[in-house]
């Protein structure tokens, strides 16, 4: 049911908030019957949505600072109770925080995202933050994200491991529309390098968030190796590109003022005659009149990254690879900075990453500079010399450098 406008005064309009206040009834109703506490997070969200006569799209449950033992919990169920009852279709955002999920309930919101053959309700954006979610409550997800319109899920501190990650990843083969999707501190370690590797190169993600994993560099390695590759084969496909555009160019301002040399196979003019060049436009010119436009098919869009973040995920020379395996990993992070366009946002802090990968990195960052790619936000870690540190910031340009205060790991 949607929310009517009513005018109010000249250029005011005031949402009808009878839907809202019917919402918040119920919910109170449902949480009553199922022996669940109201989250205080969506009632007084309601609230002021009434208030103010505003829509209300972000719906939060989460479980309050302090709470007494005596106290019920905060269950899930009567909120997709109400949604479903309700038939609210206003809300972009469902945001789960810290309310622990049973395999009955991913399975119940998974039948509330689904889309086929159901009401579809319009939710672009999940949260479900330290919520316990176990390996088969990743894979259920995963199935249900592929027939539903989110376009950005955040499943951090929820440790499925790498066997989560590879039911969630293989669940959600086929799907072109989720582009965002963060899972930090969610215990991932080298083997789901791979596993996220084939989710970028084949899918429409173009995010990721991984903080606070234990990729490695073998991981790390793993997860960038198609995306750097394809970036930089296509910057060199760009410049032949542009190279044969320039020769073509200059070959028609050639003939145009009737110049012909060896590449074109004709002789050239000495007697300064315009004859040739007037025939040659006049061809041309009969040539286009007659011939129509055809619309070529654009690309499909390669694997690429937009926004990547590997931040405290041990990538330093501690592991099996030792230095061998850093320098591996800043060469193809080297090529993904001096080639990619479209990256925007590189997070690599809390990596004791050392002096050679750093330079790599550095290079990279000045090369970026001066092909005049868009502008990059990048995080890295001070643990290297101040002198390299100095470069960094003095050789990036436009380019921003940040440093980020490091966190500590859930344990």
């Amino acid at each position: 049911m949607p929310l009517k406008s009513k005018k109010k005064g000249k250029g005011v309009k005031v949402i009808d908030t009878s839907v809202l206040k019917k919402f918040m009834k119920t919910y109170e109703n449902h949480c009553a019957q199922c022996q669940s506490s109201a989250s205080s997070t969506i009632t007084r969200a309601l609230k002021k949505s009434i208030q103010n006569g505003s829509r209300y799209l972000r719906i939060i449950l989460s479980c309050p600072e302090s709470s007494s033992a005596s106290s019920a919990p905060i269950l899930l169920r009567p909120l997709l109770m109400t949604i479903r009852d309700e038939r609210y279709m206003l809300g972009t955002d469902l945001c789960i925080w810290g309310i622990s999920l049973s395999n009955q309930d991913v399975a119940s919101l998974a039948i509330l995202l689904e889309l086929s053959g159901r009401t579809s309700y319009p939710f672009m954006r999940l949260e479900a933050i330290d919520c316990g979610i176990d390996v088969w409550s990743a894979e259920r997800l995963g199935k249900a994200m592929r027939y539903s319109q989110l376009t950005s899920v955040i499943l951090d501190y929820n440790e499925f491991q790498d066997e989560g990650i590879q039911r969630l990843v293989h669940a959600l083969e086929g799907n072109m529309k989720l582009v965002s999707l963060s899972m930090c501190y969610c215990n991932l370690g080298p083997a789901s390098g791979t596993i996220l590797g084939k989710l970028l190169a084949e899918s429409a993600v173009s995010e990721l968030y991984l903080t606070g994993n234990f990729l490695q560099c073998s991981g790390a390695v793993a997860l960038i190796t198609a995306i750097a590759e394809y970036a930089q084969g296509l910057s060199a496909v760009q410049s032949a590109e542009e190279t044969t555009s320039l020769a073509h160019q200059i070959l028609e301002a050639q003939d145009q003022v009737g110049i012909h040399t060896a590449v074109s196979g004709q002789p050239s003019t000495t007697d300064g005659s315009a004859v040739p060049a007037a025939r040659s436009i006049e061809k041309r010119s009969s040539k286009k009149k007659g011939r129509k436009k055809k619309n070529k098919p654009a690309p499909l869009p390669g694997p690429w990254v937009s926004k990547l973040h590997l931040g405290d995920n041990g990538i330093d020379a501690k592991g099996k690879e030792r230095e061998t395996g850093v320098l591996e990993f800043s060469q193809l992070l080297s090529s993904l900075i001096r080639y990619s366009e479209q990256l925007s946002e590189l997070d690599i802090d809390d990596n004791c990453l050392g002096e050679l990968p750093a330079a790599d990195i550095l290079e990279a960052l000045t090369d970026r500079n001066q092909g005049k790619l868009p502008r990059l936000k990048i995080k890295v870690t001070a643990q290297i010399s101040p002198f390299t540190f100095k470069a960094i910031l003095k050789q990036s340009g436009k380019l921003k450098v940040l440093k980020k205060k490091r966190k500590k790991k859930k344990s």
